[in-house]
């Protein structure tokens, strides 16, 4: 036992483990047919419910960089973070209603199976290699590294090796089992993050009440935040002016405002829930009303998300410039970690179930979308054209290993540099360069039947290196003033433009070159994707689950503006 955590909070632990251990297993056992069926093994075809849909779309999508780097954003910029996760419910519903109805009735499982039936299979294979580099190196990576660092600052300072390794082999455990299994205990893994969550928010406004003299109450203590930190409760970051002093602009340059919500933020989640076989998988087994519904439904439970992981490092914010946190330690980012020391023994030990089960659950559905990408999309095609159903579940089991061992071996001594920079921070700058390519490559190529290859592999390309010149060096070659940018001193000597604005600038164009390369083709390309009238109709209670989200997302901003 150490000073974090007692005997209880190991208990806590334990109990969990056993519980997702056990469940897995019994799931496992019940389908173990599936060894026999590659879609099966892979996508859980047909299998799953759509709560189950659901629950797994957040498990995989919370996690270490959420817990830790939104809290530490709610410290830093207070509920204008929570758009993400707001709007992201608003993406989610696009992609229930437009995306998926193409990808189901074009039998897509794969997002190289995409690029390939609407495009070439040269952009499927450069994209397939693309992506598993950047699930592996960047994603997988941060996950481990992030959760490992986070839950071994819980438990002493002197285990991170040892939790990297337990991590690594509870989602290997559950990773191996295929899709359904990786579905079904995310349903676990989301109630536990969710209650855990819900915890320690719970405890750290009744701190604050306690430590300004209201009692033991959340509400007062959330009316005590919104007092000692209003500006912590405005969505809308105001633009910089020249008295602005550098902490304004530096949110600002982290969310710039309204021009947030025209360019960036929209790229971000489009692409993420709509372009991602990390994510898409769980719904494109799946009949069409099932995945829409357990879309629908991951998209009521994002509602929900701020509460979890913003509140507390909003809570943070407070006590500590009040001078109630002295344990707070690097900076923003120890926000989280700060506020658990609050929590009473036994409970302590559910929050860092929670964080596990966030952690574990991303790995192990990060894992799975590798090994089908790599089977189904290179392997397959590829190096073993001749390979039956249950090799394939084979190569897509050595393939998890092997993933995981990478993500081990890059971790170990922090070979990328993940700490250095943050994980947060690592995840969305490194994802962030080629959101707009390939989410215009995606929604042209959905929507627009004269998209071609040609534009396709051009838009790509230039995505990222637009990226890269706005987000880079645009300010030095054309200056920090012009008519399509402003850029702000960001403290280290130079100007720089808001990560968002680069994105909307790096889509735009991207865009228009797509257009203009596609204008050379023929007026329908041969490849283009077919719909049918009503494919995008939506059934009654379909309509009632948009419609209590959307008027639940519009009275959060009407009391937050």
């Amino acid at each position: 036992m150490n000073q974090n955590l007692a005997f209880a909070d190991y208990a806590v632990f334990i109990i969990y483990f056993i519980v997702v251990s056990v469940y897995g297993y019994t799931v496992y056992r019940k389908r173990k047919q599936d060894e026999q069926d590659a879609k099966a093994y892979f996508l859980a075809e047909g299998n799953l419910t759509w709560w189950a849909i659901g629950a797994s779309l957040i498990a995989s999508n919370i996690s270490a960089e959420q817990f830790i780097g939104m809290s530490g954003e709610g410290f830093f910029l207070g509920i204008a973070v929570a758009a993400y996760e707001w709007l992201a419910a608003i993406a989610l519903i696009i992609v229930a209603v437009w995306f998926i109805p193409v990808y189901l009735k074009n039998k897509i499982y794969t997002m190289p199976q995409f690029l390939k039936t609407r495009y070439n299979e040269s952009t499927a294979l450069i994209m397939a290699v693309f992506w598993l580099f950047l699930y592996v190196f960047v994603n997988l990576t941060s996950i481990l590294y992030l959760g490992a660092v986070a839950i071994n600052g819980l438990a002493g300072g002197e285990y991170l090796h040892a939790i990297m390794i337990g991590l690594a082999v509870f989602a290997l455990f559950i990773s191996l089992g295929g899709m359904k299994v990786v579905a079904y205990t995310d349903v676990i893994q989301v109630a536990v993050l969710i209650i855990g969550g819900l915890v320690t928010s719970y405890i750290a406004l009744t701190t604050v009440g306690q430590y300004f003299g209201v009692g033991e109450n959340a509400i007062a203590g959330f009316k005590v935040l919104m007092r000692e930190a209003p500006e912590h409760f405005k969505m809308i970051i105001p633009k910089p002016t020249a008295t602005s002093s550098q902490l304004e602009i530096d949110k600002y340059l982290t969310f710039p405002g309204l021009l947030s919500y025209a360019a960036g933020i929209w790229i971000i989640n489009l692409n993420y829930w709509g372009c991602n076989q990390y994510i898409t998988q769980r719904a494109l087994g799946a009949d069409l009303q099932t995945a829409r519904t357990g879309i629908l439904f991951a998209g009521m439970l994002k509602l929900l998300m701020p509460l979890i992981v913003m509140l507390p490092g909003i809570a943070a914010y407070v006590l500590y410039t009040n001078g109630h946190l002295p344990q707070l330690v690097g900076g923003k980012d120890g926000a989280y970690s700060a506020v658990l020391t609050f929590l009473p023994t036994g409970l302590k030990g559910l929050s860092v179930a929670a964080l596990t089960a966030a952690i574990v659950a991303s790995l192990a559905g990060k894992v799975n979308s590798i090994s089908t990408i790599y089977t189904l999309d290179i392997h397959k095609k590829y190096i073993q054209k001749e390979a039956g159903e249950k090799q394939q579940v084979n190569i897509g089991r050595l393939a998890v290993f092997a993933a995981m061992l990478l993500a081990v071996l890059f971790t170990w001594n922090d070979v990328l540099g993940i700490g250095g920079v943050g994980g947060f921070t690592y995840i969305q700058k490194y994802t962030g360069f080629i959101s707009p390519g390939v989410f215009a490559m995606f929604f042209l190529g959905m929507f627009w039947k004269r998209t071609t290859g040609t534009a396709a592999i051009v838009g790509v390309i230039l995505g990222f290196l637009l990226s890269v010149l706005f987000n880079e060096y645009a300010p030095a070659l054309f200056g920090p003033d012009t008519f399509l940018y402003t850029a702000y001193p960001n403290g280290k000597g130079a100007f720089e433009i808001p990560f968002h604005i680069c994105m909307g600038l790096s889509f735009l164009f991207t865009m228009i070159a797509m257009i203009l390369i596609s204008f050379a083709g023929p007026k329908v390309n041969p490849k283009a994707f077919e719909t049918e009238p009503g494919m995008f109709k939506v059934k009654p209670q379909t309509t009632v689950l948009i419609v209590i989200t959307l008027l639940i997302i519009v009275a959060l901003y009407v009391k937050f503006w």
